[in-house]
């Protein structure tokens, strides 16, 4: 049982330094507005995400409710301070890659608000200004807005 538990810590630390490093690869790309690459990466980080949850749930399966500290408290001292270890390695890295995907949020945010105000500006740059100016019958026009209803004569 121990080796099964054991295992499964490990990769689950594994998987948690690999996300750590996929995170730093997304900063990396956002910085670089590089957003295919970014789209990829998306994937791949969402599959771990998901492969590091089953390990989870698996470990609650199998210590069957009990905690990581309850376990460990069962074994042998240095199977117990094995566990320990891995479980602190396991959370201070989750923790690491928390602040990490806060600051690639943080960024990509950022990115999409600088986006947004471009191309506000650009459509404000590009739709004609309303100046006043003569007809064809000598008076000013008058200008309507875009979505305005015509009215004819006959």
């Amino acid at each position: 049982m121990y080796d099964l538990i054991h295992s499964n810590l490990y990769r689950q630390f594994k998987g948690v330094e690999l996300l750590g490093s996929l995170l730093e690869e997304e900063f990396s790309l956002l910085c670089a507005h590089d957003t295919d690459a970014i789209s990829a990466l998306e994937f791949s980080i969402h599959e771990l995400l998901r492969q590091i949850v089953a390990e989870r749930l698996e470990l609650k399966r199998r210590i069957q409710g009990a905690t990581l500290a309850e376990y460990a408290g069962m074994l042998p001292e240095e199977d117990g301070r094995e566990i320990n270890r891995l479980h602190q390695l396991v959370d201070a890295l989750e923790q690491t890659c928390s602040r990490r995907a806060a600051r690639n949020s943080e960024l990509s945010l950022a990115l999409l608000d600088q986006s947004q105000s471009l191309l506000v500006f650009l459509h404000k740059q590009l739709t004609p200004r309303q100046e006043q100016c003569y007809g064809a019958g000598g008076k000013l026009k008058e200008h309507r807005p875009a979505a305005a209803l015509y009215s004819g004569r006959s």
